[in-house]
Order: C-alpha cells, then sequence, then structure tokens
C-alpha cells in the first residue's frame, strides 16, 4: 500500500512539472485511434490530483488543442512541402549511396555516411507519422471538421510516409548487409570510448568500493559490446554504464558522442523492426472517409497518378490487424466487408469515372464535325488520363487492381453492346477503337460483328427485298463505291427486247460512216419528243434512257455486294499463306495417330478452308456469268431487230448528258427534287448491253466521242474569234453572252468526257477487249490445254475482270 501511494504521488508530481510541456504536446496517440489527452485522464480517474492543479491552466491546455489543430491547418500545405523535398532528396541519397560498392580506403566514411541515411530515413518517418495520427485523431476525437485542404495534404504524408518504407524496402539486401558492418563500427567506437574511461580508471591509485563497481561495469559494457547487438546486450550495456559514468570517469566531450553512438547502434540494430513500427499505416481503418477525397484528387491531378500505389499500400496494413478479430466469427467477414468497402469507393471514384470520361472523349474526337462542345484546351483546360494506363498493377488483397485492363473491358463491352443495337454504327465504333489504341496505347477486341455493306442507310437484307425500287431510285457511282440479283435483270431485259421502240433503229443505219454525225443525234433526240411524251414531260428517249440505266444499276449493285463478299473471304482466309497449296489436315492427324475429337476438328479445318477457297475463287467473273446468261437470249432470231441497237448509243448519249447537266444544276437550287451528281448506272448498262449484243466492234466503228470532241471544239475556236473580233468593239453584252456561251461548252464537252470515261471503265468489267469469236476460241484453247496437260504455253492472260 506504501509503494501505492508514493507511485500516485509521483505520477502527479511527474504530471504537473508536464504541464508546460502539455502546451506543446496537446494529446498522444497511443495506438490505431486512441488517443491520450493527460488532463483528461486527471480530472477522470484521479480527481485528488485535479484538485491540485489550476483550473485556469486545465482550460488553457484545453483550448490549446483547437489553436494547435487551426495552426495544423494553416501550416500542413507548407510542411508537406518541406517533408516533400526532404524525403526526396533522402531517397536519391539512399539510391546514390546504396548503389556504390564499397572502397577500402574509405571504408569507415562509407559506412558512417550510410548509417546517419538510415538514421535519418527513420526520423522522417517517426515526425510524418506523428503528425498524420495526432492530426487525424484529435480531428476525429474532438469532432471538428476538417476541409478537403487538409485530408489531401494528410493523404500525401501517408504517401510519403509509405515512400520511405518501400525504398527500404527496395533496397533491403543491401541495406540488411550494410547493418551487419555498421554495427560493428558503432560497437567499435563505443569500445573505443570505454576503453579511454577504463584506462583513466586503471591509472588511479586510490580504490575504493565504488570505484570498483565503476570499473567493473565498464568492463561488464566492453563484454557485452564485444558480441552480436542483441537487444539483451544493449541493455546491459545501458545499464551498466548508468554507473559506469559516475565519478566523472567521461569527460563532457566524450559522454555526448557516447550517448549517441549507443543511440545509432540502438536504431541500426533494429531497424526493419523501426521502419515497419513507424511506417505502420493501419489507423488509417479508422479514418476511412478520407479516401474518397484522395481519388477525387487522384484523378484531378492525373499527372501524379503512380502515387495510388503508396495509399493501396497504406490501407493493407491494417489487414494483418483483422486476422486477429475476436468480437466475429470469423475474420474472412470483416477482411470480405472492409475489401468490398475500398473497392466499391475505388470503382466509384476512380475507375467509372476514367471510364466514361475516355468514352466520352473518344465520342466527341470521332463526332468534332458536329461541334457538339468547346474542347479548347486554353478554355476548358485539358486534363492527360494517359497517365492511368501506364501504371503497373495495383496490389490489394489476394489480387492486382489493373486500371488499364479494366477500361479497356469496358470499352470493349460498351462498344459491342451499342454495335448489335445498331448495326450501321460499326465504322464509328471501330475508328473509335483505333484512336483508343492511338491515344491511350489500349489494346482494344475487335467486335467480329456483321457489317453493313453501306456505312449508313437501309441494310442490304431491306434492299433485296424491294430490288425493283431500289434499281429505280439508286444512283451508282462506279470510282467510289466497292462493290445479286437477277429478276430486275430479266424483267428490264425483256422490257428491252419487246419494246416497239427500238425497231425503227435500223432506219438511221445510213449514218454508218467514218464519223456518226453529231448533228443527226442532235436531231435524233429532239424529233423523238414528236412521237409524244409523258404526263411528267418525259419523251421515249428518255424513258429507254431511264430502262438502261436501272440496269446499270442493278449491274453495280451486284460488283457491290460481290466485292463485299471478297472483302469478308479476303479477310477470313488472310492467315493461309497459300491458296494453292494447302495441306489436308485429317491426313495428317491420322498419321500421327491422334485422337478421334482431333481428327473431327481437323476434317472440320479442311471443311471451311475449302469453302473459303472456293468462295474466294468462285467471285472474281461474277459479270462474265452475267454475260453468260443473257447473251444467246440478245443474240437469237427472235430479237434481230437489236442488231443495229449500237446505232442509238449516240442520240442516248446526247439525252443522257442533257439530262446529268439539269440534275446537277439542281443542286444549287432552293428546290433540290431530281438533284444529283453521279449516275453512272448508264454506262454500266449501255456497256452490258452491248456486250451480249457483241457489238463493241461496231459502236467503236462510229467514233462517236470523236465527233463530239470535234464537233465542241470547232465551236469553241469559232466563239473565241468572235470575241477577238467583238473584243475591239468594246461591246460588253456581247461579250458576256460570248463567256457565257464558252462556259456552257465546256461544260458539255466535260460531261461527254466524264461519260466516256466511265464507260471505258465499265467495258473493262465485261471484257471489252474480245469479241464473241475470240471468246469462243479461247474457250476452245483452254479445254484443249486441260486435255494436253495444261502447259505453259498455252496458258491465257488473266481476266481483266479479275484485276
Amino acid at each position: 500500500m506504501p509503494n501505492f501511494f508514493f507511485f500516485c504521488f509521483f505520477f502527479i508530481f511527474l504530471t504537473l512539472s508536464l504541464c508546460p510541456l502539455l502546451l506543446q504536446v496537446p494529446a498522444v496517440t497511443l495506438n490505431a485511434n486512441i488517443i491520450w489527452f493527460p488532463d483528461t485522464f486527471l480530472t477522470s480517474k484521479v480527481p485528488a490530483a485535479a484538485k491540485l492543479m489550476d483550473k485556469k491552466s486545465l482550460q488553457v491546455i484545453r483550448g490549446q488543442r483547437d489553436t494547435y489543430l487551426q495552426q495544423r491547418a494553416q501550416t500542413l500545405t507548407k510542411d508537406v512541402q518541406s517533408y516533400y523535398v526532404f524525403v526526396t532528396s533522402w531517397m536519391m541519397k539512399m539510391e546514390s549511396i546504396l548503389s556504390k560498392d564499397h572502397k577500402s580506403d574509405k571504408l569507415a566514411e562509407d559506412l558512417n555516411s550510410r548509417c546517419n541515411v538510415f538514421v535519418q530515413g527513420i526520423l522522417y518517418a517517426y515526425s510524418i507519422s506523428t503528425i498524420i495520427k495526432t492530426t487525424m485523431n484529435m480531428y476525429m476525437s474532438m469532432q471538428r471538421p476538417m476541409t478537403k485542404t487538409s485530408v489531401k495534404a494528410l493523404c500525401r504524408l501517408v504517401e510519403l510516409l509509405k515512400a520511405v518504407e518501400h525504398t527500404f524496402h527496395r533496397r533491403s539486401m543491401v541495406v540488411a548487409d550494410s547493418v551487419s558492418h555498421i554495427t560493428q563500427q558503432l560497437q567499435s567506437q563505443a569500445l573505443n570510448a570505454i576503453g579511454t574511461a577504463k584506462k583513466r580508471v586503471i591509472s588511479d591509485k586510490k580504490y575504493s568500493e565504488q570505484r570498483l563497481d565503476v570499473l567493473s561495469s565498464l568492463v561488464l559494457s566492453e563484454n557485452a559490446l564485444s558480441g552480436p547487438s542483441t537487444k539483451e546486450r544493449r541493455l546491459v550495456v545501458s545499464l551498466a554504464l548508468c554507473v559506469g559514468t559516475q565519478l566523472k570517469t567521461f569527460k563532457d566531450e566524450e559522454l555526448l558522442p557516447l550517448q549517441l553512438v549507443l543511440k545509432k547502434l540502438d536504431l541500426i540494430s533494429e531497424l526493419s523492426e523501426r521502419v515497419k513500427l513507424q511506417c505502420d499505416c493501419s489507423f488509417l481503418y479508422w479514418h476511412r472517409a478520407v479516401f474518397p477525397i484522395y481519388l477525387d484528387d487522384v484523378y484531378d491531378n492525373a499527372v501524379d497518378a503512380a502515387r495510388i500505389h503508396y495509399m493501396f499500400s497504406a490501407l493493407r496494413d491494417s489487414v494483418p490487424c483483422m486476422l486477429h478479430t475476436k468480437h466475429m466469427e470469423s475474420c474472412d467477414q470483416l477482411l470480405e466487408s472492409y475489401d468490398k468497402e475500398i473497392m466499391d469507393v475505388f470503382n466509384e471514384h476512380l475507375l467509372d469515372k476514367l471510364c466514361k470520361e475516355i468514352e466520352k472523349d473518344l465520342r466527341l474526337s470521332v463526332h468534332t464535325h458536329l461541334k457538339l462542345d468547346d474542347r479548347n484546351p486554353f478554355k476548358v483546360g485539358m486534363k492527360d488520363l494517359a497517365h492511368f494506363f501506364s501504371l503497373k498493377p495495383i496490389r490489394f488483397f489476394n489480387r492486382f487492381i489493373h486500371i488499364k485492363a479494366y477500361v479497356t473491358h469496358y470499352l470493349d463491352k460498351t462498344f459491342y453492346n451499342l454495335t448489335t443495337v445498331a448495326l450501321h454504327d460499326w465504322a464509328t465504333y471501330s475508328e473509335m477503337r483505333n484512336l483508343a489504341t492511338q491515344r491511350y496505347g489500349l489494346t482494344m477486341t475487335e467486335a467480329h460483328l456483321p457489317s453493313q455493306t453501306l456505312e449508313q442507310g437501309l441494310d442490304v437484307l431491306e434492299i433485296m427485298r424491294n430490288i425493283h425500287v431500289f434499281v429505280s431510285r439508286y444512283l451508282y457511282n462506279l470510282n467510289n463505291q466497292v462493290g445479286l440479283h437477277i429478276r430486275p435483270l430479266c424483267s428490264k431485259s425483256h422490257c428491252i427486247g419487246n419494246s416497239a421502240f427500238v425497231f425503227p433503229i435500223d432506219l438511221h443505219r445510213e449514218g454508218k460512216q467514218q464519223q456518226y454525225p453529231f448533228e443527226r443525234a442532235e436531231k435524233f433526240n429532239r424529233g423523238i419528243r414528236k412521237l409524244g411524251i409523258t404526263p411528267d414531260g418525259q419523251s421515249y428517249l428518255d424513258q429507254f434512257r431511264q430502262l438502261i440505266s436501272q440496269i446499270g444499276n442493278a449491274m453495280g449493285y451486284v460488283r457491290m455486294i460481290r466485292s463485299g463478299g471478297l472483302h469478308c473471304c479476303s479477310s477470313a482466309i488472310r492467315f493461309v499463306p497459300d491458296l494453292e497449296d494447302i495441306v489436308n489436315f485429317e491426313e495428317l492427324v491420322k498419321e500421327e495417330g491422334l485422337s478421334e475429337e482431333t481428327q473431327k476438328a481437323a476434317s472440320v479445318l479442311d471443311s471451311v478452308l475449302g469453302d473459303l477457297t472456293s468462295n474466294s475463287a468462285e467471285g472474281t467473273e461474277y459479270f462474265k456469268k452475267l454475260v453468260a446468261v443473257f447473251a444467246p437470249e440478245f443474240r437469237s432470231a427472235k430479237n434481230m431487230h437489236l442488231r443495229n441497237f449500237y446505232m442509238i448509243v449516240p442520240p442516248l448519249t446526247v439525252n443522257f448528258v442533257e439530262h446529268s447537266i439539269n440534275c446537277k444544276e439542281k443542286l444549287n437550287k432552293k428546290n433540290k427534287s431530281g438533284a444529283a451528281f453521279t449516275d453512272d448506272g448508264f454506262a454500266m448498262g449501255v456497256a452490258y448491253i452491248l456486250k451480249l449484243l457483241d457489238q463493241y466492234l461496231e459502236f467503236d466503228s462510229l467514233h462517236w466521242f470523236q465527233a463530239v470532241r470535234d464537233k465542241y471544239k470547232k465551236e469553241m475556236n469559232a466563239v473565241v474569234k468572235e470575241q477577238n473580233v467583238q473584243s475591239a468593239s468594246q461591246d460588253e453584252k456581247l461579250l458576256q453572252t460570248m463567256n457565257l456561251t464558252q462556259k456552257r461548252l465546256d461544260i458539255y464537252l466535260q460531261e461527254f468526257e466524264l461519260l466516256y470515261f466511265s464507260l471505258s471503265s465499265a467495258r473493262i468489267f465485261f471484257r471489252a477487249d474480245k469479241t464473241a469469236a475470240e471468246e469462243t476460241q479461247e474457250k476452245k484453247d483452254k479445254e484443249e490445254a486441260a486435255k494436253a496437260g495444261g502447259s505453259a504455253d498455252g496458258s491465257t492472260p488473266p481476266d481483266p475482270a479479275s484485276k
């Protein structure tokens, strides 16, 4: 009982003497979120001691806490900046010193430098940890609101704390090797200092029991320091020196260095334990409310995205404590709850925001032509989110969080689902995939969904269901579209064969001279209107031109569909190295004696490769097949009236050019009904019908387009001469008329030239360079060559249509 009273009075005395110190240290963190206030402890646990204290002093101490928090909130940002400089410079020193090899002539100096750097790292960790724990726990205990600025600053300090720990961990092998040498050096320095004091005691001849005790303690210290630097030996040294430093054994300039060496020895001997203790952030479990604010700050400052590794490392420090929980049936429940809470916050405040922002950026970049939003970085700012995708996977619990893979999966899933809803948007999402790869380095997965042949508009199936409407309204563009329906070709061809309009064509056979006169074609185009016109103002020649154009449009649609099919086949078979030499996988598998399932798989593979090869080969001569189907009917005896069809082509071209110019002029008018800028279906139809009738040579003998060029060049030369004559008279109205006339002639000549080029291109598809007789002879040669074994000399040149 006397001992108890003695302890109480001693504690009271100690507490009263520490009152000035309490003004400097308002609270002490014992563990995690448990904080100790000395004045509160005395008033609640030792009422007698509270009576001895001045009430004003207690009020001052309590008021000092609020003052401390206010000052800490004001200085936190500066403290973060200061410690950021201190820690980064310390990390550079660590990397610099530990990367160097020991030099024999500077071994002591090198070990001393390493010792100082290690101790400095522990001191930085202790200071930072004290600031974080004291500030956070006081805010929570006193229930004071914390500003976002303070939260961000404290989280930065947590990152610095884990950076110190990771630096030691990253160089743990070199640090462990250095610790053993440093402890030996510190022990040697301590032994030298103790040895000097020991000699001083021995040199004094006045022996006494007290002096003998001092000498014995010094000898005991030397014996303890001569072995491994364990905790027990260092405790013995500390106790022995409490006696050995009496009687002025050490001088003042000797004692302080010895004490410093022993403190360093304590720190270095327990370096790993001290680092783990000071850098432990398990207290963050009780302050999880700061995590969302931290993630928002990381997202807003994407340049420093790599620091998120330190925060997750700090959050993992709570796991070992959870493994020893006793208030729940199993610690797994607490771990799963903690894991779910952290991941939900991480998804909400970073991953989901990042996914949506990346998707938004890709959409706006692809649709820049719509000008949906102001994207000027000087006005709306610029955030480079690509830094998140260069991060290494973040370790949390027993898994890794890969931000790049998460965002890539989100975009793949979103693009795939939206493409299935609107297949016509496949090209847009394909462009967004390419942009994601170029801008963010995301490796996207191809959707492999069936894309439409047309990027926008009706699907192919809709066109096939209404093919008769399509060919009447569709305007084929021979150069820009990549290209079957045979029923509309049959109906349109039947119209040509049975039309009474084409019977009188042979009346104009007399015009077949060296050149077909342009005046005769023009006269025919005008005179045909005397036979009657439709209610909408179209002549029989206009209707015949439309019929031919519809046939050409159907042929253009055939080319477009077949080209799309060939493109798909080529994409599917692009991995086959040689189409001419495809091995039989089923036979190879049987030879190796593999399982029946493997043989079935090889058989399926052979079948697929065979289908792809045949599909890619049969699609190259589809125009030739169309010619072969209809040519016998067109060249039959009942259609002999079509033998002079080539004679009506010149008037048809004149009619088409006038129609084309009229359609293009409507593009600039307010009422754009009937406006168009291309109609290559007419050229395609003329080339097809001439091939069916085998009249290419007859049409070429007319030299029609040469006659057109001569006619318009002659008229333009006449206009130029007239302009030169009238320029002297300076009649402005007449000169304007001359200029308009010249412009009109240029337009007509240009349209005829475009028609000539389109017709020449279309003739290539139908092998216009060969007559029917030449094709028949070529077919016989091929058959004979096949029978003879297919020698190289008997081979024929490739089909132009397949090029």
